[in-house]
């Protein structure tokens, strides 16, 4: 039983190997096909997703089912994920291989379909991006930018973001503390015209 469980029944150059092209394998398919974060995968990309794992899953484990296969196999996606990242974060141009480049969606209010169909994103994503970021629709956008890591970023016209609700309950309580020290000038100036009011009647009858 000991055995089986913790004898692997591959190598340890083969498990590198296997799991090494699957990953890139993997990373280049996702390239491939579109760039977009966690948060905008409809319910068909989330049934890809784990659909791939589970189609990969033989090409990297093979007849190894092993604890000791499974960690060895773990450890070796982590340090590749590390050597990707640290990668990209030490030169440029393997940022530019492995992210890409920013993608521009949308230029002064007007759609760039090519661009939406071949990164595979859909209108209602923009549209729902614009009307997070203040704007009513899409006509509000200078431009909506697709970045490299797959985020969504807008750029409104000027004078096109709306306000907020905190602003408006802000703008609400200025506006009646404006009121309400119009009212009290108003108050105070009544008061003082009645005085000298009184003041001339009282000089006159002398």
């Amino acid at each position: 039983m000991w055995q089986d469980m913790f004898a692997p029944d591959l190598t340890l150059a083969e498990k590198t190997v296997r799991t090494v092209l699957v990953y890139l394998a993997i990373y280049l398919l996702l390239r491939l096909v579109g760039r977009r974060d966690l948060a905008q995968l409809n319910t068909m990309d989330l049934v890809v997703v784990l659909l791939l794992s589970n189609v990969v899953q033989n090409a990297v484990i093979g007849p190894d089912y092993s604890v000791t296969g499974g960690i060895i196999g773990a450890v070796v996606l982590m340090a590749c994920d590390w050597v990707m990242v640290h990668a990209r974060n030490r030169w440029y141009w393997a940022w530019r291989l492995f992210e890409g480049r920013t993608s521009v969606l949308v230029r002064k209010g007007e759609y760039d379909r090519r661009t939406m169909r071949r990164l595979g994103v859909r209108k209602a994503d923009v549209e729902q991006v614009v009307r997070r970021d203040g704007g009513s629709h899409v006509g509000d956008a200078e431009r909506v930018m697709l970045e490299p890591q797959g985020t969504l970023r807008v750029e409104l016209r000027h004078g096109k973001r709306a306000a907020t609700a905190g602003q408006i309950d802000a703008l609400e309580e200025r506006l009646a503390l404006i009121e309400e020290l119009l009212r009290g000038r108003a108050g105070n100036g009544h008061g003082h015209g009645g005085g000298e009011g009184e003041e001339g009647g009282g000089n006159g009858r002398r």
